[in-house]
């Protein structure tokens, strides 16, 4: 498994317990310095992990709006916890990370890898299906 993957591994499962207590009565700074301390020292990776979450985390309402869009018939609510975060992940690298860094179909793939390790039966062709409809739309925003 690559640094990357690993570190985005560790985001996700900051992500999920934040989200799991209603990102209210717990700190996610705290859980991420737990996460990489419990799932191994990760050299080089702790700048990627905490930009990664504080991405997400400044972001959150934006994404959850492009969510809801890319994906009407599943509210908010009612995506798993894991998946929503995936998406979080997924979307954020897709729409603020450097394309340089991450390009978009790394970060699809990337994140279809998590709901496939992660997630349930149907979660990789969820995820692959709500960051692919917004990929396609930035495509064509970016052809006109």
């Amino acid at each position: 498994m690559s640094s990357r993957h690993l570190a985005r591994s560790i985001v996700l499962q900051s992500l999920y317990e934040w989200d799991f207590f209603e990102q209210k009565n717990s700190n996610i700074d705290n859980i991420v310095k737990k996460n990489i301390t419990e799932f191994g020292e990760l050299s080089g990776e702790e700048k990627f992990i905490n930009n990664l979450i504080s991405g997400v985390v400044e972001n959150i309402s934006e994404l959850d709006k492009i969510i809801s869009v890319a994906a009407p018939e599943w509210p908010l609510e009612k995506i798993t916890i894991v998946d929503r975060n995936i998406l979080r992940i997924g979307l954020y690298e897709l729409l603020y990370a450097k394309k340089e860094e991450v390009p978009p179909k790394v970060a699809i793939n990337e994140s279809i890898e998590l709901a496939k390790r992660f997630g349930g039966s149907s979660s990789g062709r969820f995820v692959n299906g709500v960051l692919g409809t917004v990929y396609r739309e930035m495509e064509e925003e970016n052809k006109n």
